[in-house]
């Protein structure tokens, strides 16, 4: 260790003594040499108004150029520091354009029926819509009652029913897709199925969703205004069924207009049409761009593993996924990822506590920047408008009794008519762009140097040369002559006192 502390000792030595070599090698100026640099540096920069100075040999008119000069460079001082503080305070500007096209691609939709249950496998388990409860808690933030009605019988049957697999009930014995509750499809003119519709699971169990990202292979596109999906479905009042306990009051379709790379949601951003109406939806479709902090608050880096697109929905649904799957070993059926289903006796004593657990300690927020799951940096909605009109007719309601072989008052009840379509053939976009670039930045702060004092990037260097040269001659005096200044020794005190002896004697 002493070694090692000895060789770092003698290499700061040896890198002094180099420094002091190099600067030894060039001799320090006299003051009238120095005297002399600065004069030329100020009748020959280019910084105006210093040579003004120099040269004029009335003190007035230097007095009035001094304070000509250092008013200039004060002046270039507070509007250089006001251009900084504007650009360091990441302002942004908002543009909205409107582009028309030929050919649009048709969104998504989401289809729910408001009563989400087979009334005969209710009839079997009643429980079953406390369960689904307790459930969709992963997907919106529900406090679950100890004391709230079935609760004790939903505890009893988790208990006696280890293996029961919640998902699989809803998606046998909840709302479904056929020919019998999809009377008619239609989409720009050509027929369409259940086949073309994708099962998914929401707050509402059984959903389907048309044109989705993942299984229509071709986009589907509309090249005419006022034209697009039209269905015909049958609800089924009386084989679906739902608790009016917790809510669900109504009976109709409930609907979602989404992009296909993006999750539907439906809380909030449903749109409803009730049993014995024909609903025409017109939609537009806007587009968003957001600027990447410090600009804005998307992130563009952060990447999702289930979803090909980013979405603060689809991301909050992983983050979830990731602290249940972490904690209690396994996944909720309703997020996404690969990992062993919960069962009912892990919703009760983990999961339910473990979503209590990430609203509390905020594990999963979403907005901001710094949050788990920034806003998007481009997203796409469709704003729709929706209008109502009795159906069917009196003509009409005859003619689908005698087809459907149904009552005219079943066809009242059950049956909804949905028309959706383009309002036209045009986008909006908005989109967030940069106040002041970089760019723009030092094109204003030049400005402001050419204006108060004619200053350019050749005279800043001038300056930085005048410094530097200058800085270089301090440590020249510094670190060679000093040191030989404090080598020299008066002569000892003893030669002195000799002297005094000899004059005494």
């Amino acid at each position: 260790m002493e070694q090692i502390e000895k060789s770092k000792v003698y290499a700061e030595k040896g890198l002094l003594e180099k420094v002091k070599l190099c600067l030894s090698r060039n001799p320090l100026p006299s003051p009238t040499d120095r005297k002399k640099f600065d004069h030329d540096f100020a009748i020959s920069t280019s910084f105006h108004g210093v040579h003004n100075i120099v040269r004029n040999r009335s003190k007035i008119r230097k007095v009035i150029w001094l304070v000509v000069v250092l008013g200039s460079v004060s002046l270039l001082v507070w509007q250089i520091y006001s251009r900084l503080v504007n650009y360091f305070t990441w302002p942004i500007t908002t543009s909205i354009e409107v582009q028309y096209v030929e050919k649009m691609e048709f969104p998504a939709v989401t289809f729910c029926n408001l009563n989400r249950f087979q009334t005969d496998a209710v009839a079997k388990f009643s429980v079953i819509f406390f369960l689904w409860h307790v459930v969709s808690k992963v997907l919106h933030r529900e406090e679950i009652s100890a004391n709230s009605t079935g609760s004790k019988e939903a505890v009893d049957f988790v208990k006696s029913h280890q293996n029961f697999s919640i998902a699989e009930f809803i998606k046998n014995n909840g709302f479904y897709l056929n020919s019998s509750t999809l009377l008619d499809c239609d989409f720009f003119g050509m027929p369409c199925g259940p086949k073309d519709f994708a099962h998914v699971f929401t707050e509402y169990g059984n959903c389907f969703t048309f044109n989705n990202g993942e299984t229509i292979q071709a986009k589907k596109k509309v090249s005419v205004s006022g034209r697009g999906l039209s269905l015909l479905f049958n609800i089924g009042q009386e084989e679906f069924t739902d608790n009016p306990a917790l809510g669900f009051l109504d009976a109709g379709i409930i609907f979602a207009i989404h992009s296909p790379k993006k999750v539907p949601q439906l809380d909030g951003l449903g749109l409803s049409t009730p049993a014995g109406m024909h609903a025409r939806v017109t939609m537009r479709q806007v587009k968003t761009v957001h600027q990447e902090y410090p600009w804005g608050e998307c992130n563009p880096n952060i990447k999702l593993q289930n979803f090909s697109s980013y979405s603060t929905s689809g991301c909050l649904k992983e983050c979830k996924a990731q602290h249940i799957k972490k904690r209690c070993g396994c996944l909720p059926f309703l997020l996404p990822g690969n990992g062993i289903e919960c069962d009912l006796q892990k919703y009760y004593n983990c999961v339910s506590p473990m979503l209590d657990h990430i609203e509390f300690k905020e594990l999963c927020t979403v907005g901001t920047h710094n949050s788990s799951c920034p806003v998007s940096c481009e997203e796409t909605e469709y704003p729709a408008t929706i209008s109502y009109s009795s159906f069917p007719s009196k003509k009409a309601l005859k003619y689908l009794s005698k087809k459907l072989n149904k009552s005219q008052k079943y066809i009242r009840e059950n049956l909804v008519n949905i028309e959706i379509n383009y309002s036209d053939l045009n986008y909006k976009i908005t989109q967030q762009q940069k106040a002041v670039s970089v760019p723009e930045l030092l094109a204003d702060v030049g400005g402001q140097l050419g204006l108060f004092c004619g200053a350019s990037i050749i005279t800043i260097i001038e300056i930085i040369e005048y410094i530097f040269t200058n800085f270089c001659w301090i440590c020249i005096f510094f670190l060679v002559k000093i040191p030989e200044m404090t080598q020299w020794t008066p002569p000892p005190q003893n030669h002195l006192g000799n002297k005094n002896r000899i004059e005494e004697c």
